[in-house]
């Protein structure tokens, strides 16, 4: 089994995968769906991704809670710019499900914005507005019912933390993995990685790699 949590609008052909959008929890329940969009709840890329959630079998979990799979069941687990979404708490419960997921030996590849390319890009143009803007880490005041109601029911979007290569590695080493290495984009110590995307988000973004003990 090989799981990509976080999927997004994203799934990967051949694997389970997972998100924790209200999106893709009401993506069966239709009437709830008009509902929302009736109350100004729902935009045109949510009715997009319930479209992809259907069609793609994308099943909805809380990976701070638990990864709906068995213990040391998994081969591979796969993240894409989610983990920036978790608090810290959050982050480590996250991580600590990985490895209750992955079997002796299996991998897990994680891709977060790379928060140093920010510091580099805003060392070369001292841009803060730029700089603080693509953190996403700023989050606008919800002005109106319809803006609160969706922030009580959806819950912040933004990022919560940001990493780099180095404390990403440490977060999965205080995990208990390892071998943790980062990972150029367009390669991958996952074998036979079939129609896993290696270069998703490259322009901005830190792969990095780790082992689950034998």
């Amino acid at each position: 089994m090989r799981v990509n949590v976080g999927c997004g609008a994203t799934p990967t052909d051949g694997w389970q995968n997972f998100d924790n959008s209200l999106t893709i929890r009401l993506a069966r329940w239709p009437g709830i769906t008009r509902a929302f969009k009736l109350l100004n709840l729902r935009n045109g890329q949510a009715s997009w991704l319930s479209s992809i959630a259907n069609d793609s079998d994308i099943r909805f979990a809380d990976a701070t809670v638990r990864i709906p799979c068995p213990d040391r069941s998994v081969e591979v687990v796969y993240s894409s710019h989610m983990i920036e979404h978790l608090d810290r708490s959050g982050a480590r419960a996250f991580v600590a499900e990985i490895k209750r997921v992955l079997r002796p030996g299996g991998i897990v590849r994680l891709a977060a914005p790379d928060l140093a390319l920010l510091v580099q890009r805003y060392i070369a143009t001292g841009d803060a507005d730029d700089f603080v803007a693509r953190t996403c880490m700023g989050l606008d005041r919800p002005v109106g019912i319809a803006a609160r109601a969706k922030l009580a029911l959806v819950g912040p979007r933004h990022h919560l933390w940001m990493y780099d290569g180095a404390s990403l590695t440490r977060l999965l080493a205080e995990a208990g993995f390892t071998d943790i290495a980062t990972i150029p984009p367009g390669e991958t110590r996952i074998p036979d990685s079939g129609s896993l995307d290696l270069t998703e988000r490259a322009d901005e973004s830190i792969y990095i790699e780790a082992f689950q003990p034998a």
